[in-house]
């Protein structure tokens, strides 16, 4: 029971990570119609300015954590204004090149900046416990998910409440709608960039104690992606529900499943998923009338 419990607890935390790079690909998706292939490079990236801010630097870990968000608030606005603002009315298939395309250049940038070592974030959680019962837990584990929480009730009263997350909202729902309606749709798309990076980079340094920080941490990307889909590509609380469950499911597998099966776990439940529901668990099938 103990060992079940210390998995369970483990692959929510996990599941945590990729519900919030999920978070991202879904908030861009909705505003922009553009799936970002290169989310999860640009939440390595995260990881690796959380480091630099961290460990190299030497700052406090919450003042590090507190900069790095910062500049990949600015990264993803920059992301939005160069890259992907001109490709605005050119077809899906360039839009899938072009973040391709970024998500191999910001790995080169990185291998040649950080170099291609791997390397450790500590947190003050480090190597402490939390004990409920026999039960012993890794404070870097409740740690993650408490963050996640916190982190998903905020945007909700950002979304719920602020001017600027009604006016996202608008924009996520009918663009053309909201521009008659006097919202800057550009100056949105922008903020949710931002936003989306801002995640991001908080997943990247959040998944760093467990997963170490090195130039193909992005691939965790590939996890996301999934986790979106699960939930109902589309849906903020289906992105969030869909990676946990993903971690979860992992995490079990290793108890419980021959080895190397919790590699493929993700795919296998997603396809289960969608042969019963195609639009996800939270998603609505749209019909048209032909």
């Amino acid at each position: 029971m103990n060992e079940f419990l210390q998995q369970l607890v483990s692959g929510i935390a996990v599941g945590c990570v990729y519900a919030l790079v999920a978070l991202g690909f879904v908030l861009i998706y909705k505003a922009t119609d553009i799936v970002n292939f290169a989310h999860g490079e640009v939440m390595m990236v995260g990881a690796f300015l959380g480091l630099t801010f961290i460990e190299i630097l030497k700052m406090p870990y919450w003042i590090g954590l507190l900069l790095a968000i910062a500049c990949m608030t600015v990264f993803g606005m920059l992301l939005n204004r160069f890259l992907l603002r001109p490709l605005a009315g050119q077809g899906i298939l360039a839009v899938i090149v072009v973040t391709l395309g970024l998500s191999i250049l910001l790995r080169a940038f990185a291998s040649v900046i950080w170099g291609p070592e791997t390397f450790s974030l500590q947190t003050p959680f480090y190597n402490r416990v939390v004990r409920v019962g026999e039960v012993v837990l890794s404070q870097e584990h409740v740690a993650i998910i408490v963050l996640t929480i916190v982190l998903v009730a905020a945007l909700y009263v950002f979304f719920r409440y602020s001017r600027i997350g009604i006016a996202m909202q608008a924009t996520s729902e009918n663009q053309l709608a909201a521009y008659y309606v006097g919202i800057p749709v550009q100056k949105v798309h922008s903020l949710i960039w931002a936003l989306g990076a801002a995640t991001a980079g908080v997943a990247g340094i959040m998944l760093a104690p467990i997963a170490f920080v090195q130039v193909n941490m992005g691939y965790v990307g590939l996890k996301a992606f999934p986790a979106a889909v699960l939930g109902g590509f589309g849906s903020i609380p289906g992105a969030i529900v869909g990676g946990v469950i993903i971690g979860v499911v992992e995490s079990m597998a290793v108890l419980y499943l021959p080895e190397g099966i919790n590699n493929v776990a993700a795919y296998i439940l997603l396809l289960l998923v969608l042969m019963v529901r195609p639009q996800g668990l939270f998603g609505i099938q749209s019909k048209r009338r032909v």
